[in-house]
């Protein structure tokens, strides 16, 4: 069990080198916040357009076929099964009702005139040998064809019913979740760490006037990104060391089971203070006092001529989004 190559999500492709890695990582990240922010207040039309578009970028981009469809299995296997669930359950509009009391109560209470009689509502006098008029005879009613070809339940069969509604709001959450998972995994796969907390402090920048640490919080970001791995690592070599001490676990019990684990909580937890401790050791030898004084800038940010294009495709993107996809 390898848990640096098995997790299905979050990866950094390091080859091979393909036009997303070499787009410049504040423009990736705009791209990014550009697919998060699209399917708000969007038709359903429009997510799927970003559904597709965001599989056209991972085939353009030529990445291989085992690492996108690693990627991909689960998630779209997780987002039909919520849109299938969706179209099939109840579409949870609410159901008109009658108000058990009246609109002005106070008023309806103080009235003291009883409401004149109807002729309908007159009853048989015997001496003058009147009775009330009997109702009219109506025709039946005679069934007139739909105008237009407008069905809400759009199909049944037995006692699953697919509405328009149910449908529309299938398409709006499994397509909103899986643009928020996969554009998020796409932007992780071709951007490096350092490349991704780079970005991010270069556009938090015009921070620094209102005195917000960026430097620190950009250091601190590349610090808990580089400590991710050490955390897998020291997780997977305490689990192969229980495992080859072939424990029986039915003879423990629960209880004696619940120690053991507690006990390879703490010595996980004891590793990873160790591994701060060496990381912190090994800033303050080299004379690391504070970020500002010692920053190491790893990317020198050129926007080169495919980051114009990508510049003008999000631009571009934006306009037919406001102006032509408004879901209100």
């Amino acid at each position: 069990m390898d848990l640096l190559r098995s997790l299905p999500l979050g990866l950094f492709l390091e080859q091979p080198t393909t036009w997303l890695h070499r787009l410049d990582p504040r423009i990736k990240l705009g791209w990014l916040l550009t697919f998060l922010l699209a399917p708000i207040l969007a038709t359903p039309f429009w997510r799927l357009l970003l559904v597709g578009l965001l599989l056209l970028l991972t085939l353009s981009a030529r990445i291989p076929l085992r690492v996108w469809q690693q990627q991909l299995g689960w998630l779209t296997f997780f987002c039909v099964l919520i849109f299938v669930l969706t179209t099939l359950l109840p579409d949870g509009l609410n159901a008109s009702h009658q108000p058990r009391l009246p609109a002005n109560e106070l008023e309806f209470s103080q009235q003291t005139t009883l409401p004149p009689l109807t002729a309908a509502s007159q009853p048989w006098n015997p001496l003058t040998w009147t009775k009330a008029p009997e109702k009219p005879i109506q025709a039946p009613a005679i069934a007139l064809p739909q105008p237009t070809d407008y069905r809400y339940v759009l199909l049944k069969v037995g006692s699953l019913t697919v509405t328009r509604r149910s449908l529309d709001l299938a398409i709006r959450v499994s397509t909103l979740l899986f643009t928020l998972l996969y554009s998020t995994n796409l932007f992780l796969l071709t951007t490096a760490p350092e490349a991704v907390t780079a970005a991010i402090e270069n556009w938090l920048s015009p921070l620094r006037r209102f005195k917000v640490p960026v430097t620190e919080i950009a250091l601190t970001l590349t610090l808990s990104l580089r400590f991710i791995p050490l955390v897998l690592e020291e997780f997977q070599n305490l689990v192969r060391s229980v495992s080859t001490r072939a424990i029986n676990w039915k003879k423990l019990g629960l209880r004696r089971t619940l120690q053991i684990w507690l006990l390879v909580a703490e010595r996980l937890l004891d590793n990873l203070l160790l591994r701060a401790e060496q990381i912190a050791s090994a800033m303050t030898v080299r004379g690391f006092t504070t970020p500002n004084q010692h920053h190491v800038p790893w990317h020198q940010f050129r926007l080169e001529v495919l980051d114009w294009l990508a510049i003008a495709a999000m631009i571009l993107f934006w306009g037919v989004r406001i102006f032509w996809s408004s879901g209100l």
